[in-house]
């Protein structure tokens, strides 16, 4: 049996009582009652802590070094430039051998479709539009089997 002590008044939450909110950042509050989660919500702290000056607006105009400022922009241009270099060297280093693989795909488009860029017949007369023939020699002579054919 765990006792938990509430967020907001710090008193103890014995279990099953209580109220348990879970914040987007996963932060886990928990309150006594009703009373202590609706000041949570208005955002009141009767403690007087400073837990909750990061939640107080502040509607003062903040003051800026105009040096600070310029530098940041000088900052942000040569990081815009940095990132620029880098990806265009990524890209170039991933299409390093893309331009031997794409002749290569065009130089196989070409000799299975060269029918439709020649004529058949002149494909007979030109011997350079066709792929040279290969001979093998077999060892054993080839036999006519007449009876399959039947």
């Amino acid at each position: 049996m765990r006792i938990e002590t509430c967020w907001f008044c710090s008193s103890k939450i014995y279990p099953g009582h209580g109220i348990q909110f879970v914040r987007n950042d996963a932060k886990i509050f928990r309150f006594c009652r009703s009373k202590c989660h609706k000041n949570f919500k208005m955002k009141r702290n009767p403690r007087k802590d400073s837990t909750f000056e990061f939640e107080r607006k502040r509607n003062r105009p903040e003051r800026y070094d105009r040096s600070l400022a310029e530098n940041t922009l000088k900052a942000i241009k040569t990081i815009d430039k940095v990132r620029a270099i880098r990806s265009e060297s990524h890209i170039k280093n991933r299409m390093k051998g893309n331009k031997r693989r794409e002749q290569a795909r065009a130089r196989k488009e070409v000799e299975q479709g060269i029918h439709l860029v020649k004529a058949p017949t002149a494909q007979t007369e030109d011997p350079s539009f066709t792929l040279p023939k290969i001979k093998i020699k077999t060892s054993q002579p080839q036999e006519e089997n007449h009876a399959m054919e039947e």
